[in-house]
């Protein structure tokens, strides 16, 4: 299974090191280039290797782990998709400059997490983010949860949960052998309309909820 990550903050990494921990490959990439990532792929083992932005859309299946407002530059000048699997791992946030008068913002009632919500004009995230990705089979997974949990699969004796969705069976079958593999749990909550819905940030209903499969 090929495997590629588009963004390499802190969900694009600690998704890296889930992979790395259960020995699989994947490809990690960032607008900087594959030499600015030579600490962190040396830290994360021989599994993962840095790539150009252009070498992880590659893969097979592809992760897109960058910020809402940075998804037209990651993703505008990729090349067409042709019916390859994309995770969607993104959320219609802002991070707010905790400096700014924005992170002070009182009728912001996120401004005290230092974000600050996107308007989609009543649509969904994933329905928005598929315009970026014209041709691919979209599923929306590794969003909902703290990205500093990501890394653990395995917790209080059993397996976290880990929601996706998505309108492809097929690619969600791919997507949930990935989950599998790594350690997760893995729900599917139906399609992009009603599950990637429930799991977006920040105003889902399952957003931020972390449950413990036994």
């Amino acid at each position: 299974m090929n495997i590629g990550i588009i963004g390499s903050g802190a969900l694009g990494s600690n998704v890296a090191r889930a992979l790395a921990s259960k020995g699989l490959a994947a490809t990690l990439s960032t607008r900087r280039g594959p030499e600015s990532l030579a600490a962190l792929v040396a830290e994360l083992g021989p599994t993962i290797k840095a790539g150009t932005v252009a070498e992880a859309a590659a893969a097979d299946i592809v992760l897109i782990a960058v910020r809402w407002e940075d998804l037209g530059q990651a993703l505008g000048s990729l090349p067409a998709w042709n019916g390859r699997i994309v995770i969607d791992g993104t959320n219609p946030v802002e991070f707010l400059d905790p400096n700014s008068p924005a992170a002070k913002d009182p009728s912001n009632p996120l401004a005290a997490y230092g974000i600050k919500a996107i308007d989609l004009g009543g649509r969904s995230s994933s329905e928005v983010f598929s315009e970026f990705v014209p041709g691919a089979r979209v599923v929306k997974a590794f969003n909902h949860l703290d990205v500093n949990v990501l890394a653990q699969p395995q917790v209080s004796g059993g397996q976290r949960a880990m929601f996706y969705a998505g309108d492809d069976a097929a690619a969600k079958a791919e997507v949930r052998k990935v989950l599998d593999a790594i350690g997760y749990f893995p729900v599917d909550l139906g399609t992009l309309a009603v599950g990637g819905r429930l799991s977006e940030l920040p105003f889902g209903a399952l957003s931020s909820t972390q449950f413990i499969k036994i």
